[in-house]
């Protein structure tokens, strides 16, 4: 994901390469992303957050207490933006010097080709001004919204892993063409560019999905067949299913 952000502001051409510096514990990453982005990579956090306006904590969850622990000191003048599943700024405001502005945020990985969606919360001590800089920030790697951080955990299961899930209904697709007798590049093709192409008519026109299902589904034919296959098999509560899984690990790698 920390990729995905950093080759997001490099295409939006607003943030340089030499405005970024990466720190990067493995010698084959910081030369591969030095090579790919131009951007600085470092083997020290600190030698990374020196002088830095903004610093992203672009780590997993499960290792996020140790990196403030260890960076702490150099962060207080920074506005530090988290990007780990879970971890309120509540948390790491009590690990940070007094008064340091925390945001919240949760990206995705299609940031990366300028697709990406990002939620967007502000801690005790950052500031509109400072809350709206960091959506500002993310909306260069698509679109980014402000919300209520209590909200962050369902958000994460929607937009955080729903690229996943998305994936999974591509392959699935795909590998039911096959079934029919389609390569595997025709039927990805027809996957992918046929979600692509929902995705922008719902959002374009403002239909609800149920009137884009109703729209194409004509009477006795063969996509109310295939409708009421989805729904015997489960397929709404196998989502609701995801999601709640979602939000329960997400709270989970908070605590």
């Amino acid at each position: 994901m920390g990729e995905a952000i950093v080759a997001g502001l490099i295409a939006a051409k607003t943030v340089l390469p030499d405005q970024i510096v990466v720190s990067e514990p493995v010698a084959e990453r910081r030369v591969e992303l030095a090579s790919s982005y131009g951007v600085t990579c470092v083997t020290d956090g600190h030698e990374a957050i020196e002088g830095a306006d903004v610093v992203v904590l672009a780590v997993k969850p499960q290792i996020m207490d140790a990196v403030v622990a260890t960076l702490s000191d150099g962060l207080a003048e920074a506005l530090v933006i988290s990007i780990a599943a879970g971890v309120t700024c509540a948390r790491l405001e009590s690990a940070l010097p007094a008064g340091t502005a925390v945001v919240r945020v949760m990206p995705n990985a299609p940031a990366m080709v300028g697709q990406g969606m990002a939620v967007v919360s502000g801690g005790a001590e950052a500031s509109a001004e400072q809350v709206s800089l960091v959506s500002e920030l993310f909306s260069l790697l698509g679109h980014a919204i402000i919300i209520e951080e209590h909200h962050q955990d369902a958000a994460t299961a929607i937009s955080g892993s729903g690229p996943a899930y998305v994936a999974l209904f591509v392959d699935a697709l795909a590998r039911a063409g096959v079934r029919q007798g389609l390569s595997r590049r025709v039927a990805e093709d027809l996957a992918v560019q046929t979600i692509r192409g929902t995705a922008d008519l719902i959002e374009q026109t403002g239909q609800h999905p149920e009137q884009v299902i109703d729209a194409v589904s004509s009477p006795g034919g063969t996509t109310i067949a295939a409708i009421e296959a989805l729904e015997a098999g489960g397929l709404r509560a196998s989502v609701a299913s995801a999601v709640d899984a979602a939000v329960r690990r997400s709270k989970e790698l908070g605590s």
